[in-house]
C-alpha cells in the first residue's frame, strides 16, 4: 500500500497543537487530498483518469464527452445573444484533457465562437495546473483562483465535471439518538515493531459535539426531518458543507448565465434513506474502492456522494434559478451521443478500433456508472425570453 510518512507526520502535528488534540474528518479530508506538497492531487497526477491508476472519468474514454458539452455551451452563448465576450469558466480541470477536447471542438467547427470566447481555469492543485498549462499552451486561457474573480463579472458559464465529490466532507454518528461529530486523532503505537511504518503513530476516530451549528441547520435546508425519520444508533453519513461554501462564490461572481455541475449522487431523500446506514464516503486506489481512509495516506482519492437537493436549495438562496436536474446518460443522448454511436458503422475503421470506441461510448450512457451521473443546470440573470428557451442537453430524448 501507499503511504507518505510526511504527510501523515504534518497532520499528526497539527492534531497535537489543537486544544483537545483532535480535527474534524473534513479538515483531515482537506489536508490527505489538497496538501500543496504532499496531498492526493498535488503528488499523485500520474494516477489520475488512466486505467493502470485509481479510477477515470468520462474524459478519459475520448473527445465526445468533451465535444458534446461544447455543443450545450454553444447554444448557450446563442441563447444569450452571442455576446462579444462569452466566459467559460472550468473548476477543477484535471489534466486538462476536456478543456483541450472542447477547444479543439471549437477551433475545427466554430472559430467565430472562438474568437469571443474566454477560457478561465480554477485549480487548487499546482502540479495539475503545471500539466493543464503545457497541455493548452497553443489555446488562450487563463488561470486564476476563483475568490480573485469579481463579483457580477462572469457571463457564461461556470461549469464542474466530477469536482463537488472531492470536496472535505463532515461525518457524523447518531449516538443515543444524538446528532455527533466524527473528528479524527492519534494513539500511540505500543509496538514499536509493527510492520507498517503507518501505524506508529495511528489514526483514530472518535465522536464529539457539532464543530458548527450549520451541520444542524443543514437539515432544514435539505428537506429532512431526523425525528421522523427515527435513525437508529450508529447511523453514519456526511454533510458537505464546502459545496455549499463553494457555490455561494460561484453565485456571487456569475452576472448572467449559467452553472453547470455533473457528478455522481442523489436527491437528499435517497441520500439520507435510514437504510443508507454508512453514508458514502469511498476510498479509491488502483482501481479497487474501499471505506478506510486512514490508509494509503497521500496515495489514494477519498470521495463522497453529492446531495443534489443542497446544491438546488442553497443555489436558490444564492440567486441561481433551477434550469433542469437529469442523468449525464439522458444529457449526452440530447446533445447527439446517439447520432455518433449510429455514425460507427459507416466509419472506416478496424474492427478492434470501431469495438474500441462504442465500448467507449456505452461507458457514457450506462445507468449503473457514468450515464446515471446526475447533472444540474442552474441559472442568474436569464430575461423571460432567455429561460424560455430549453437547453437541449435537457430536452428528453423521444
Amino acid at each position: 500500500m501507499g503511504f507518505n510518512s510526511a504527510l501523515y507526520t504534518s497532520i499528526a502535528n497539527r492534531i497535537a497543537t489543537t486544544p483537545e488534540k483532535r480535527i474534524t474528518f473534513a479538515e483531515y479530508m482537506d489536508t490527505v487530498l489538497y496538501h500543496p506538497e504532499y496531498g492526493y492531487y498535488s503528488s499523485n497526477t500520474d494516477k489520475l483518469g488512466f486505467k493502470d491508476g485509481d479510477f477515470f472519468t468520462s474524459v478519459h474514454l475520448g473527445n465526445d464527452f468533451g465535444e458534446l458539452l461544447a455543443v450545450q455551451f454553444l447554444q448557450m452563448w446563442e441563447i444569450l445573444g452571442k455576446p462579444k465576450s462569452f466566459n467559460l469558466v472550468e473548476m477543477g480541470a484535471g489534466q486538462g484533457l476536456l478543456a483541450s477536447h472542447i477547444l479543439n471542438y471549437y477551433q475545427q467547427h466554430h472559430p467565430e465562437f472562438l474568437a469571443v470566447l474566454q477560457y478561465l481555469i480554477i485549480e487548487k492543485s499546482p502540479t495539475l495546473k503545471q500539466e493543464q498549462q503545457q497541455r493548452l499552451q497553443n489555446f488562450s486561457v487563463q488561470w486564476c483562483n476563483l475568490a480573485d474573480i469579481p463579483s457580477n463579472s462572469i457571463t457564461g458559464c461556470f461549469f464542474s465535471n466530477e469536482l463537488v465529490d472531492a470536496f472535505p466532507v463532515h461525518q457524523f454518528i447518531f449516538e443515543a439518538g444524538e446528532l455527533r461529530e466524527v473528528y479524527v486523532t492519534t494513539r500511540s503505537q505500543e509496538n514499536k515493531d509493527a510492520g507498517e511504518q503507518e501505524n506508529k503513530i495511528g489514526f483514530v476516530e472518535v465522536t464529539g459535539e457539532l464543530s458548527t451549528p450549520r451541520l444542524a441547520e443543514y437539515w432544514d435546508l435539505v428537506g429532512i426531518d431526523l425525528r421522523q425519520n427515527n435513525y437508529p444508533d450508529g447511523y453514519r453519513s456526511e454533510i458537505n458543507l464546502a459545496a455549499l461554501d463553494w457555490l455561494s462564490i460561484v453565485a456571487d461572481r456569475l452576472r448572467c448565465g449559467y452553472v453547470l455541475t455533473i457528478d455522481y449522487g442523489y436527491p437528499a431523500s435517497r441520500y439520507y434513506n435510514p437504510r443508507r446506514s454508512q453514508g458514502t464516503l469511498q476510498c479509491y486506489y488502483q482501481h479497487r474502492h474501499h471505506d478506510n481512509p486512514y490508509v494509503n495516506i497521500g496515495a489514494q482519492d477519498i470521495t463522497a456522494h453529492v446531495d443534489f437537493t443542497a446544491l438546488e436549495r442553497w443555489g436558490d438562496r444564492c440567486g441561481l434559478d433551477k434550469v433542469g436536474f437529469t442523468q449525464q446518460g439522458l444529457f449526452l443522448m440530447a446533445l447527439g451521443l446517439g447520432n455518433r454511436i449510429s455514425a460507427l458503422s459507416e466509419q472506416e475503421k478496424s474492427i478492434s478500433q470501431l469495438l474500441r470506441r462504442r465500448e467507449s461510448l456505452h461507458e457514457l450512457l450506462n445507468p449503473l456508472g457514468l450515464g446515471g451521473f446526475g447533472v444540474l443546470v442552474q441559472s442568474k440573470g436569464l430575461t423571460e425570453t432567455e429561460i424560455s428557451q430549453p437547453l437541449t442537453g435537457l430536452i428528453v430524448p423521444e
